[in-house]
């Protein structure tokens, strides 16, 4: 094939009416009333937002903002004018009590005063991964980050367990979200859009049964770089175009390839593309500017992402 730098070039118009087909075709299948979207102030909930008003009309499109007591206050504060300006219905509720019922917040302190005895409540803390995965091969080892009060970073690296206890508090906050969700969406008859996008999805950068447990996905054929393109059609807001992806489930603010990907989005849906269209590592390092050790890294931790995730694609196993 001919991988070049347009491979990932959409056309919004065609792409916006083939999104509006699939969601109205849904809608009536399911007989419902109209949508909910959860507004998390990024790119993806935004622009399935936008999408679903012109598919609509935007007196059936429900916008929930679903803050907790460690989100970034900016987050709301972008999903509140996104909303306004595509002139939704909108609230926000505030998941803290939600989150709490489930894990105590005072129980995560606890965890995580234990690996880092600085760590008090109140600080600030994320998890993080090396992000040069392009410029050196290093291990794939999560770290945590606390945030001292004078501005002092404190970190640790972290076993897989305690790895698993620290993430599956953060995915609690996610799957509370979708209980919100999808109250408001049964009371009211409403069909559940998700924001995965196909970076997401391939890789498993998604909470199965929270940001993963949804009706419809409309965007797991498009990759992250297309949803900005259609964003930019739509008219999303600049701050929310603008704003660098978080998954904001921690304190400290972390970006997706902090978090996650270890790959700048300028190359990573490109690599990606890459990998699932079989192109050789040495076309797709001259296209790229990258050597081909960098491409065949990438190449490696998206096949090592994708096994490790199956089981959240899937739905579950049945007794044949």
């Amino acid at each position: 094939m001919n991988f070049n730098l347009d491979v990932l070039k959409i056309d919004p118009v065609q792409e916006l009416n083939k999104l509006s087909e699939f969601i109205v075709g849904q809608v009536n299948t399911f007989r419902k009333k109209g949508v909910i979207v959860g507004l998390s102030g990024g790119i993806d909930s935004a622009c399935i937002a936008a999408v679903a008003v012109h598919a609509l009309g935007n007196e059936k499109v429900v916008g929930l903002i679903l803050p907790e007591s460690e989100s970034n206050p900016i987050s709301s504060e972008y999903a509140i004018k996104h909303a306004q300006a595509l002139g939704i219905e909108h609230r926000q509720i505030d998941i803290t009590s939600t989150v709490d019922s489930i894990v105590k917040y005072k129980w995560r302190d606890e965890f995580l005063q234990k690996m880092i005895p600085e760590y008090k409540p109140g600080y600030k803390y994320n998890i993080i991964l090396p992000t040069d995965l392009l410029d050196r091969a290093s291990l794939s080892f999560y770290r945590l980050q606390v945030q001292l009060p004078d501005g002092e970073l404190k970190s640790k690296r972290l076993t897989h367990e305690e790895l698993l206890i620290i993430t599956s508090f953060a995915n609690i906050k996610i799957r509370a979200r979708m209980l919100h969700l999808y109250a408001e969406a049964e009371r009211r008859s409403l069909l559940v859009a998700g924001t995965t996008n196909r970076t997401e999805f391939i890789l498993g950068d998604f909470c199965k049964y929270g940001d993963g447990g949804t009706d419809i996905e409309p965007f797991t054929h498009l990759y992250k770089n297309q949803i900005y393109q259609l964003s930019d059609h739509l008219e999303v807001i600049q701050e929310i175009i603008d704003r660098q992806p978080s998954p904001d489930t921690f304190s400290l603010p972390v970006s997706d390839q902090e978090f996650f990907f270890r790959i700048a989005f300028d190359k990573l849906d490109y690599l990606l593309y890459g990998w699932e269209h079989e192109v050789p590592t040495s076309e797709a390092a001259k296209v790229l500017d990258l050597s081909e050790d960098a491409v065949g890294r990438a190449y490696r931790d998206f096949a090592s992402k994708y096994r490790a995730t199956a089981h959240l694609r899937d739905v579950p196993n049945t007794l044949k």
